[in-house]
């Protein structure tokens, strides 16, 4: 803070003090202060530091610290009630149902974060105890010595090297496993000639976008196909082969053996994890052992379990954090993580660290080693045990404190696989895992009653919470969210099934809408319903696409659930977009507009282009004897793991 903004308060009417004195001292022509209230120069001096460091040590608890965000909490959140006004908003005969729910989140009413049923007081004095607290931490880290700090930092890494020592050291080899051939791994030819040459074309699309990536990125992670070269992500660090992968399963379920064989070659001989990068937590997770474990699960080969148990073991030291929510980010060699620099207070990411439990529950499986299921299981203690706001989850949860940071909550980006996983833990589980089961619907109810709006023209979106306000905006990523509503029907509370599925098919249709509200008849990134638009991208940033799965995934499971024909017919519209203006020489293109009549290529074909669009189109024009959905899940990269019927002992669940 400039000295100058400091003065003011200490000078004086006369300009005594020392204000006046130091402009006095300063200037030259100025008088110094007379009397015993007068300070000498250097007492001036010393007042102005001890000051300033005060300043700053306020300023450094309130905005560096991990945990700072939910010193603020109470304040963005929670209104006084004689704030607020006191007649309700009501919506005018032409008004939207979401103009109310939008003006009582801005009052901090029913459906914000936040408990408005706490007293004002007892918030105030919850602010206080944690702004004291957060003083005082910074105050002794402020008053250590460097020798002390680099004790500190040397010893983290000591531990740092025990952890991963620890974590090596259960692994000296992995237990034999009986394969079990897969149930539905290769289905029949469908009977209908019409639905048998689209399945086709699909197969034809996939043999497109390998064979480009074979020719021009091969054992890179992407390709770039107008450019025709290879493609690296920062998320995978240094290593490499994504797509090969990636696409290991779909290859298997097309029957593409020759493509399966020379990529199961690739990982057996080139496929490299010795590396030191920093990588994405949840996308290696996602990509490389849900990948791998898929493989192995469809093929038996025994390469396929090593690296993904492998690669599990090098993820670990992502959990030794003080409550064991992992980084987000992990360097595998030196095991040192840290979260996104841009995440609220330093904190992991929902999405991030709820995407962790069906591969690492697998990992457990085929290891023979608990430590896996552990660290995850361990998680759902962390949450359980905190206050959820109107019952719902922030996306921001600080690793070190163990508390929720920024109140925003989504379905979609930040938050979304983590309510997928709450009800694919529970179905993985032979509907053994109560504890998901109820996880899941509570998390269902609340975002029901605080998220879901229906707009003036019916059709039914998912808002976020920002800020503490309803933002009437839906992500593509949100779309995946329809297919989750319909797979949890059936064991959905009584009576609510057909609702569930209801909500399903409304979901599906707002994307499809945001689809069909396009120039190319392929979704923008995100989709408002706000300013008298609906289902439309109005910001330029928010108008690609990137060969994104989502609402193609919706449309597999309401296919699959319903048989209702118009969800094949709204999957092959989308196979035609795809051809008209993604597909290139060198592959499949992301658009960076979806309004515009001319194509603009983003040049990057994805790897979960070949992971999930692709393979969730190749299903929807399949019969339902191919991976049915009673012995298999998907995870959040649709890749393939079989429900675990092995063990019928129920996991409780505290009422």
């Amino acid at each position: 803070m400039p000295v100058g903004g400091l003065l003011p308060l200490f000078s004086s009417p006369a300009g005594s003090g020392l204000g006046g004195g130091l402009g006095g001292g300063l200037g030259g022509g100025g008088r110094k202060g007379s009397g015993p209230s007068a300070f000498r120069l250097t007492e001036k001096f010393v007042l102005l530091l001890v000051f300033s460091a005060f300043i700053t040590l306020c300023f450094g608890a309130i905005f560096f610290l991990p945990d700072s965000s939910k010193l603020l909490s109470g304040v963005l959140f929670h209104s006084s009630p004689a704030l607020q006004s006191a007649t309700e908003h009501k919506p005018g005969p032409g008004g939207r149902a979401e103009d109310a729910a939008e003006a009582r989140a801005r009052r901090g009413e029913e459906g914000a974060p936040g408990d408005p049923a706490v007293p004002l007081e007892d918030n105030l004095a919850r602010i206080r105890e944690n702004h004291e607290r957060a003083l005082r931490e910074a105050k002794d880290t402020l008053q250590k010595l460097p020798e002390e700090i680099q004790r500190d930092i040397l010893l983290e890494k000591e531990k740092v090297a025990q952890n991963q020592l620890r974590d090596k050291a259960a692994f000296r080899g992995l237990p034999p496993v009986d394969f079990v051939p897969p149930i539905g791994a290769v289905g029949r030819v469908p009977a209908d000639a019409a639905i048998c040459k689209k399945r086709e074309k699909i197969k034809e699309m996939m043999k497109h976008a390998w064979y480009n990536y074979k020719h021009y990125a091969w054992g890179l992670n992407e390709l770039k196909p107008v450019s025709k070269e290879g493609h690296s992500s920062s998320l995978f660090g240094s290593i490499k082969g994504a797509t090969i992968v990636d696409a290991l399963d779909t290859l298997f379920i097309m029957e593409m053996k020759e493509e399966f064989e020379e990529a199961k070659s690739w990982v057996e001989e080139n496929l490299d994890f010795n590396v030191n990068a920093e990588v994405s937590v949840f996308e290696v997770n996602i990509r490389f052992v849900g990948g791998l474990l898929s493989a192995y699960y469809l093929s038996g080969e025994e390469i396929f379990r090593e690296k993904a148990v492998e690669l599990g073991v090098k993820l670990l030291p992502a959990f030794h954090t003080p409550s064991g929510i992992p980084w987000a980010l992990l360097n595998i060699k030196s095991g040192i993580g840290r979260n996104w620099p841009w995440a609220s207070g330093g904190s992991s990411i929902l999405a991030e660290f709820g995407t962790l439990h069906l591969e690492f529950i697998h990992l457990s499986h085929l290891s023979g080693n608990p430590i896996f299921a552990e660290k995850v299981m361990n998680i759902r203690t962390v949450l359980n045990n905190l206050q959820k706001p109107q019952g719902l989850y922030p996306n921001y949860l600080n690793p070190s404190s163990g508390q929720w940071g920024q109140y925003h909550v989504s379905v979609g980006g930040l938050g979304d696989s983590f309510y997928e996983y709450l009800l694919k833990a529970w179905l993985m589980s032979d509907k053994t895992d109560l504890e998901a089961k109820k996880m899941y619907f509570d998390a269902v109810q609340a975002i029901e009653t605080h998220l879901i709006r229906k707009s003036s023209r019916g059709l039914t979106y998912i808002a976020e919470w920002k800020g503490g306000l309803l933002e009437h905006k839906m992500g593509h990523l949100t779309c995946f969210a329809g297919g989750m509503f319909a797979l949890g029907a059936d064991d959905a509370p009584k009576g609510r099934t057909q609702h569930y599925l209801q909500l399903g098919a409304e979901i599906a249709r707002t994307c499809h809408e945001s689809y069909n509200r396009t120039f190319v008849k392929l979704g923008p990134e995100a989709f408002r319903f706000d300013g008298g638009v609906e289902a439309i991208a109005t910001r330029q940033n928010e108008k690609y696409y990137i060969l994104r799965p989502e609402v193609v995934e919706t449309y597999m499971y309401m296919w699959r659930l319903t048989h209702d024909p118009k969800y094949r017919k709204w999957a092959w519209e989308a196979v035609e977009a795809l051809e008209k203006h993604c597909r290139v020489t060198g592959g499949y293109s992301g658009l960076r507009d979806v309004y515009l009549r001319q194509d603009s290529y983003d040049d990057v074909q994805q790897s979960f282009f070949l992971a999930e669009t692709l393979k969730y189109l190749y299903l929807i024009f399949s019969d339902d004897d191919l991976l049915p959905l009673e012995h298999w899940i998907f995870n959040t990269e649709a890749h393939l793991l079989p429900i675990l019927s092995t063990n019928r002992k129920e996991v409780g669940v505290d009422e």
